[in-house]
């Protein structure tokens, strides 16, 4: 017993000497200290809500198999390692690329008008307060697009300056399905035209990846677009969220020269 105790102080004295010291030449990715002090707790938590479920996450995560435009293949692999710690580099370095309007993102002026395109109206020149603030968040009846008379019938309040258009895109599902669908649902370009001479509405937003219809794509964009005061946020995150106002928070990357660009949204109760 006697010999014991000596040795066992011996060992608790040679590990905290040495635990730093393994720390120290350790690769800066892999701490050394959690092998002499017990295992970190790894569990990766992914959430949609924050905050007991004020804060609500309204961006589509990015994944391979979402729908891109106009393909049946999805948007496919957008993220690289080209750097790996795995392999020997001090840190890990992703790459990314992918077209400016997947997934949840924001339209710029410049996306249907050439002249806009070329005198720099990008996403960078979008008004950050049109972009954050109050919102209302709608129903769309599910049978049609939107109409002037579908525009009419939701009884927007005057002086409202954001509504966010959920409709049956979200019932199908439709931004969690890999082939691109032609029949989603959007504006057709004469109920744009109603929201632009009867409303106050400074950002639109809708839960496909376009706010217009197929059959009205580029018409209905260019009602939108031809002031330069209405913001299009496309592609939302919409399920399960329920009609009414909320403070919404929507930031896109600072792209110069980009007509469109990836964009976080928050809805905040």
């Amino acid at each position: 017993m006697a010999t014991t105790v000596p040795l066992l102080l011996l060992f608790l004295f040679l590990c905290c000497v040495l635990c730093p010291a393994a720390a120290a030449s350790a690769h800066p990715g892999y701490p050394e200290m959690e092998a002499c002090g017990g295992e970190a707790d790894l569990t990766v938590v992914r959430r949609e809500e924050y905050d007991g479920g004020r804060i609500l996450d309204i961006t589509h995560v990015y994944r391979e198999y979402m729908p891109s435009w106009e393909s049946d293949e999805g948007l496919g692999q957008f993220l690289w390692l080209p750097k790996s710690m795995k392999n020997g580099s001090l840190a890990n370095n992703s790459e990314m690329k992918l077209p400016a309007h997947s997934g949840t993102h924001v339209d710029a002026p410049g996306h249907v008008f050439q002249h806009y395109f070329e005198a720099g109206f990008d996403v960078d020149t979008l008004d950050l307060h049109v972009l954050n603030g109050p919102a209302l968040l709608v129903d769309v009846p599910r049978d049609k697009n939107i109409t002037a008379d579908v525009m009419e019938s939701l009884h927007i309040p005057t002086g409202v300056r954001r509504v966010l258009f959920r409709t049956l895109n979200t019932d199908r599902q439709l931004m969690w399905k890999r082939e691109f669908d032609t029949s989603y649902v959007g504006f057709m370009k004469d109920g744009a035209q109603w929201l632009v001479d009867n409303t106050d509405i400074k950002l639109v937003g809708i839960d496909y990846l376009s706010v217009a219809a197929y059959d009205d794509l580029i018409p209905s964009h260019l009602v939108f677009l031809k002031s330069r005061e209405i913001i299009l946020v496309e592609a939302l995150k919409l399920d399960n969220i329920k009609p009414g106002i909320y403070t919404l928070h929507c930031l896109p990357l600072r792209l110069r020269g980009a007509e469109g660009s990836p964009i976080r949204c928050i809805l905040v109760k």
